[in-house]
């Protein structure tokens, strides 16, 4: 509903209220008259406007998270079994965390701490990159060398080329990835092939148009259970979320 015909429907009512006349009037009552008891009413209780917003709002936004949570349960198949995924610790975790992540997120390199703690504390942690270039043309560039790079790098091996080129300080492009790829022993011959497989950019794109309609907007993302959590939230944010899933099935235990 809009906000014109919401603050439509609440003046009739009020006008009908202020006036004293019932709601199913005999006559109808004169539009000026009318006009003219709701702006005394609403100047003399302009809380009521404040009010019926508030309760359009907070049911626009459960609409909305609502949506968010099917489309998540509908999509998590392949939010987690994605061919552009790097998958991280261990392959058959009790709980999988995923991160949605740009190379050139300064709240990325932040978090990249945390994840490494709980990978280094958590022996049966899954943790799940998807490459989320939102922010720069570098951010994709960066984004298809990784990929490629993954094609040859797995597991720790992996986390170790992610690890620099994140922790990489100022902007990252496809230079510095390629410098960091071959730093980390990648056959450069192949990474350069690899980078052109039409595959490849088709699993970013799909990446790209997940997290849209999911209604992710800024990195880091992550998903745990049917939650989406944005913001470098912490360790002990990340932590106690991860418990919660493995005590009740959800991220916050009642």
């Amino acid at each position: 509903m809009s906000l014109k015909r919401l603050m439509a429907g609440v003046a009739l009512g009020i006008g009908l209220l202020a006036s004293g006349q019932p709601a199913l009037a005999a006559e109808p009552l004169d539009k000026p008259a009318v006009e003219a008891i709701v702006k005394n009413y609403l100047m003399e209780h302009p809380e009521v406007i404040v009010d019926a917003i508030n309760a359009m709002q907070a049911k626009q936004e459960a609409a909305t998270a609502e949506r968010q949570k099917k489309l998540l349960s509908d999509s998590m198949d392949t939010i987690l079994n994605g061919s552009q995924n790097a998958v991280l610790g261990n392959p058959e975790g009790d709980v999988t965390l995923v991160e949605f992540f740009d190379y050139n997120c300064g709240y990325c390199k932040r978090g990249l701490a945390d994840m490494v703690k709980l990978l280094d504390t958590d022996k049966k942690l899954k943790v799940v990159l998807r490459d989320y270039p939102i922010l720069s043309e570098g951010s994709k560039e960066a984004a298809i060398v990784a990929l490629a790079v993954k094609k040859q790098l797995q597991g720790d091996k992996f986390l170790e080329f992610h690890q620099v080129l994140l922790g990489t300080r100022g902007a990252v492009g496809k230079d510095r990835a390629l410098q960091v790829a071959q730093d980390s022993g990648v056959d450069m011959t192949k990474l350069q092939a690899d980078m052109k497989d039409p595959a490849l950019l088709k699993g970013l794109t799909s990446t790209m148009q997940l997290g849209e309609a999911l209604g992710i907007n800024g990195t880091p993302s992550y998903v745990l259970g049917s939650e989406i959590t944005p913001g470098a939230v912490g360790y002990d944010a990340l932590k106690s979320k991860i418990d919660s899933l493995r005590k009740c099935g959800q991220t916050a235990c009642g």
